[in-house]
């Protein structure tokens, strides 16, 4: 039975509703737009066939398919929503407030059962950051942050915490995916001069250090992301601090590290100096992208061992996305960039297309593999807000502009489940669109009047890199070359260039030419007489010779220089005459 068609859920200061995917395109009928203007959020199960929404009323969940009402709850103020893996909790927060006299406000975390509608449990978290409960795929293992622990449930009971692992000042923590046994990645940020560290536990393997899979401490680091990949085999940190002490960037200064449950663990060597933008896994877990470096920014592939595998060379980005079977790669750059984007074929390491999403603020791969979406929402910007669905070819299929005095605040897919839309070969052909073509217009730089009429001289801010791949060719046993070395290899054979080309130049002329007659004597080839004494007088006399031109040249542009300097320059005449008798002697 082939899939069905993903939806795209749209929401707005027009109300919510839902677009059905490639390539129809057209809203969906079967679930009525709700024209509220006070939608706050919604949210897909994590294989779609559920959708909650919040519309400022009540919490309303329906099955996607039949479009049937499960449950309602009656909480206006709701601003989150999340299901759980296997759709049995229906989490929701709200802002945490308190009774005017100062006594505690009522619990505003609350955990649904949607197949009855009954509330589990409800928790006080006054955050916002780390809200929500995370939950093992299989949902025997959930887990919530509370002070200094991290809070360990089973089988969704939330009356008895069933584990704890007490970390002193623990900041965040992570649940890895995939089957059992459940793994957690624990940040604990660093004080009084002991570094910050991230531990690896299966649990319930809490015993202290000593139980732990793997720990990497590391200083300069405020806050710290964990990515753990698919297979639950490695997790990714991008330690992270506010503010950059060099000066060098306003950003702050970040580095990534790697860390394997067998307790293998690296810091990953980022070539280029500057802030790291994104990384991602790709999903099949054995290797990862890295966006990263002052703009114009770098990307590269690493493999499990952070040897780099691709170089995709500089470009104007600072965001990385794998499409779900792992087989495309999009590098684009959005918010304060223009929204160029490139999509790459990850297994032959080609480029696809580069097409162009000005004012993008939001990216999606849709479930199938072979499309995506751009959005311009706000609040991030007011303007032209909209969406486009795109081939990864380049083509735009289908696009939604609202008007000027209307606003678009999210649009999301449906997800599927991993494995529902196999992938398709790649095809390098663009995909015949129904849409006009759009012609781009390309921004001139802004040339002062007194130039206008004069040629344009071509000059680059930066030196572009080109696309490089780093793995080992075959046949050949050794590593890809650094960039230093790579930066050495081309500097001895420049070298190696410039020797033979002075060799042939002096074997077809024995002879100087007279415009070398004139060259100063401090710039000819240098002539040995077979004493050493005389050849160290006639390399200092040489010496003094080249420091006089280059005064003589700082005279000539208008430098004030000193009295020394201008003794110096009047002794050149005595230095040529002294230079001469020592080069004639021999």
């Amino acid at each position: 039975m082939a899939p069905s068609t993903p939806l795209l859920a749209v929401r707005g200061s027009e109300g919510f509703y839902m677009v059905t995917g490639p390539p129809s395109f057209t809203e969906n009928t079967t679930l009525q737009r709700d024209f509220g203007k006070n939608c706050k959020v919604f949210a897909f199960s994590k294989d779609g066939t559920l959708f909650a929404w919040c519309n400022g009323e009540k919490i309303n969940i329906v099955n996607v398919a039949s479009t049937e009402l499960l449950h309602s709850f009656d909480l206006p103020k709701a601003v989150c929503l999340e299901f759980s893996p296997k759709n049995n909790v229906l989490a929701t927060w709200q802002a945490y407030t308190t009774a005017k006299d100062g006594t505690a406000g009522m619990p505003n975390l609350q955990l649904h059962d949607v197949k009855t509608g009954k509330c589990l449990k409800s928790f006080i978290q006054k955050k916002m950051q780390n809200w929500c409960p995370c939950w093992a795929d299989d949902e025997s293992v959930s887990a919530r942050i509370v002070n200094n622990e991290v809070h360990f449930f089973e089988n969704n009971n939330f009356d008895t915490i069933a584990n704890k692992l007490h970390l002193q000042k623990v900041n965040d923590f992570v649940l890895s995916p995939g089957p059992q046994p459940s793994k957690v990645s624990v940040y604990v940020p660093g004080s009084k001069g002991a570094p910050s560290f991230v531990r690896l536990y299966q649990y319930p393997n809490f015993g202290g250090p000593q139980s732990a899979l793997a720990n990497k401490s590391f200083f300069k680091a405020d806050k710290a992301t964990m990515l753990w990949n698919n297979k639950a085999t490695a997790v990714l940190v991008i330690a992270s601090t506010e503010v950059d002490k060099t000066g060098a960037s306003y950003y702050g200064e970040q580095t990534l590290h790697y860390i394997a449950t067998n307790g293998e663990s690296a810091v990953v060597q980022l070539p280029k100096n500057g802030p790291i933008y994104d990384v991602v896994w790709n999903p099949n877990s054995t290797e990862f992208c890295a966006v990263y470096g002052f703009m114009p920014a770098k990307a590269t592939v690493f493999n499990l061992k952070c040897d780099p595998v691709f170089d995709f060379g500089t470009g104007p980005r600072n965001a990385a996305y794998y499409s779900s079977p792992g087989h495309i790669l999009v590098l684009a750059g959005f918010g304060n960039l223009r929204g160029q984007m490139e999509v790459w074929d990850v297994k032959n390491y080609k480029l696809i297309s580069k097409p162009l999403a000005s004012d993008s603020t939001y990216f999606a791969w849709c479930p199938d593999g072979e499309h995506f979406v751009t959005a311009t929402c706000a609040p991030r910007l007011r303007v032209g807000n909209g969406y486009k669905i795109w081939h990864y070819t380049g083509s735009v299929l289908h696009k939604c502009e609202v008007p000027s005095n209307a606003e678009i605040w999210q649009v999301s897919w449906q997800p599927f489940l991993d494995g529902t839309f196999p992938a398709k070969a790649i095809t390098y052909q663009a995909v015949v669109s129904g849409l006009p073509s759009a012609e781009v217009k390309v921004a001139k730089a802004y040339r002062p009047p007194a130039l206008r009429n004069k040629p344009i001289t071509s000059s680059k801010l930066h030196e572009e890199e080109p696309p490089q791949n780093m793995k080992p060719q075959p046949g050949n046993s050794d590593k890809p070359l650094s960039k230093m070395a790579l930066k050495n290899q081309r500097k001895h054979e420049a070298k190696k260039a410039a020797k033979q080309e002075a060799k042939t130049d002096g074997s077809q002329e024995s002879t100087p030419s007279p415009a070398l007659q004139d060259v100063p004597h401090s710039i000819l080839p240098s002539v040995t007489s077979g004493d050493p004494e005389v050849d160290k007088k006639i390399k200092n006399l040489k010496k003094k010779l080249k420091a006089i031109e280059q005064l003589k040249d700082q005279a000539a542009t208008g430098k004030q220089l000193e009295k020394n300097q201008l003794e110096k320059i009047q002794k050149e005449a005595a230095l040529l005459k002294e230079l001469e008798d020592l080069e004639l002697g021999f």
